[in-house]
């Protein structure tokens, strides 16, 4: 699937005590495409508005201008059940922070993508994924008893859990060593070698061998290098 942004921007308000009501933008209007069977890197600083921008194309943001295309058909267009259907259908989602629902086991975490909807889930598919990101034996653990590092690779492992054509990753090593940092992006890699369109977000500059494509943002200005 192809994900396309024309002319997205988005806009914020804040308050100032001295000077009352102002905006400023997170991300400026720009246009960018992330393309089917290709592993896209945006470098940037903290508070350059990469995360933004990945929240309005995963459909989590609306834009304050423009379009988020997937496969030509706009996203915000649709009600918001739809929306969020689309996105648990065809999206990866890796946040920043911790996501782990409390109540549920790190196989039943990995698995609620499918809990969702009350569809079949693939076993098969969640013991093949806590294997390569070294979680197999916590299966039945719950979230509390993870480190940070495990609960990272319990959220990577439910955003790849049903095999999403896009993959939005927003800093998914950051919590990680050098060993399942690699792990993690030979995952991403190869998902994109089948076919995902696949967008890091990070300011880690390990990411950039892995990349196909390579953008930075700065103040909210993206540019392609």
């Amino acid at each position: 699937m192809k994900l396309l942004a024309e002319q997205v921007s988005k806009e914020f308000l804040r308050e100032n005590r001295a000077k009352g009501t102002n905006s400023f933008f997170a991300v400026q209007e720009t246009d960018f495409a992330l393309e089917e069977g290709t592993l896209t890197v945006l470098m940037g600083r903290s508070g350059s508005g990469k995360s933004t921008l990945l929240n309005m194309l995963g459909g989590l943001s609306i834009p304050s201008s423009g379009r988020v295309l997937l496969d030509g058909n706009d996203l915000y267009a649709l009600p918001d059940r739809e929306r969020s259907h689309q996105r648990n259908r065809h999206f990866g989602m890796i946040p920043q922070g911790q996501t782990a629902l409390q109540s549920l086991t790190v196989l039943e975490n990995i698995l609620l993508p499918y809990s969702l909807y009350g569809e079949e889930p693939d076993a098969d598919r969640a013991e093949e994924l806590m294997q390569l990101l070294d979680i197999g034996s916590l299966r039945d653990a719950k979230p509390a008893e993870l480190s940070g590092g495990e609960l990272r690779r319990t959220a990577i492992a439910r955003a790849l859990i049903r095999r999403p054509a896009v993959i939005l990753a927003d800093e998914p090593t950051g919590d990680l060593d050098d060993e399942n940092t690699a792990a993690v992006f030979r995952l991403l890699k190869n998902a994109a070698g089948a076919g995902a369109s696949v967008l890091v977000v990070t300011h880690e500059n390990d990411a950039m061998q892995y990349a196909d494509r390579l953008y930075r943002m700065h103040a909210g200005v993206l540019t392609a290098e």
